[in-house]
């Protein structure tokens, strides 16, 4: 069968599929927690739905920092932060950029109460960590979206995926598409990297039913996030004219660690849930589809799963609420649009042991 879904939809079934059955294969360790979020990478990748595998115990120190994540700067500062006192430029490693973006995320660390600030002799500003920045991800797995991958869209797909690979800033890297029914699944036979897992999904399932009906059609390779990996950043087209030679360069683990927390970070802030902040549910038609388990966006005027892009204020039907709504905690706290970003809030949390 072929998924009439858009993609966006397609996508959220995906994450929620794997909050509630990841891994895919075998059975899960009981004290490991997955961490699902959309639409997190590099300035130079995407990906589509990134799962984090986070120590539990390790996952409940890191939420004492607070429900939000920590960039490049306020990491630098937090991982850094000496058990005693000091000036924060001996206690620190030399950022490899100007020292005053590093006091100003002193400041911003000492303001969101993740490290202690004082001023020392000299008014210099000095440091010390309230507890050590714990070693919480375990592994980061990036899965594909393509529900319909016809030759075309496999033939864009693959030289994404080949960067994933020589990249290996993933453990492990997934495409994720609609189940055809046939003896063979299409995905199978396309040009698609044997590192690359593959799972088949059926788009016609819906809530805890639906929680077997994703399979594993092509188990995936584990990649080394570990060790020097490549980043090609121009390849030949492959004509007939063209014998230029692909361009690359190499990125050093400690910059892919790096990274690596970067992305945990945003995952653990933002989850999957977060595209209620980029639609509207403050519409009168805005619904959140809540039987057997499901949670996904419905919209009301339009009977259909909405995409991000079409949920907007431009949208034909956009109808909002009205303002005694949002008023005097009437007849909801800030109205159902507020209501329904609670509700994914707290699922979200729910998610983050601590929190």
């Amino acid at each position: 069968m072929t998924s009439t879904e858009p993609e966006f939809v397609f996508e959220l079934r995906v994450c929620q599929w794997a909050e509630r059955n990841w891994p895919p294969v075998g059975d899960g360790d009981a004290d490991t927690v997955p961490l699902i979020a959309r639409q997190l990478g590099t300035k130079y990748r995407r990906w589509d739905t990134v799962v984090v595998e986070a120590d539990r115990d390790a996952l409940r120190d890191r939420a004492d920092f607070g429900a939000e994540g920590l960039n490049s700067d306020l990491l630098h500062v937090v991982r850094n932060a000496p058990a005693e006192w000091a000036w924060y430029q001996d206690a620190l490693p030399d950022p490899g950029y100007p020292w005053r973006y590093v006091r100003e995320a002193v400041h911003e660390a000492a303001d969101r109460d993740l490290i202690e600030k004082r001023s020392g002799a000299n008014g210099r500003i000095e440091l010390r960590r309230f507890q050590p920045y714990p070693d919480w991800i375990e592994r980061i797995v990036a899965i594909e979206n393509k529900p319909d991958l016809d030759r075309a869209a496999a033939r864009t797909l693959a030289p994404q995926i080949e960067r994933d690979v020589a990249l290996g800033l993933a453990d492990e890297v997934w495409v994720a598409t609609a189940r055809t029914g046939g003896r063979v699944e299409p995905a199978l036979l396309e040009d698609l990297p044997v590192e690359a897992g593959i799972l088949t999904v059926d788009p016609t399932a819906n809530g805890p039913a639906g929680d077997q009906a994703v399979d594993v059609a092509w188990n995936p390779r584990t990649l080394a996030p570990g060790e020097p990996g490549t980043r090609i950043t121009d390849r030949p087209t492959g004509a007939d004219h063209d014998a230029s030679a692909a361009r690359f360069e190499y990125a050093d683990p400690a910059w892919k660690a790096g990274k690596r927390r970067e992305i945990a970070e945003r995952a653990y802030e933002r989850g999957w849930r977060a595209y209620a902040d980029t639609m509207r549910p403050d519409c009168r038609h805005f619904r959140l589809r809540t039987e057997a388990g499901d949670a996904l966006p419905w919209c009301a005027a339009k009977g259909c799963h909405q995409t991000a892009g079409e949920c907007a204020g431009s949208c034909g039907e956009f109808t909002p609420e009205p303002p005694t709504w949002r008023q005097r905690d009437w007849p909801i706290a800030g109205g159902p649009g507020k209501a329904l970003k609670r509700l994914l809030e707290g699922q979200r949390r729910r998610r983050r042991p601590g929190l």
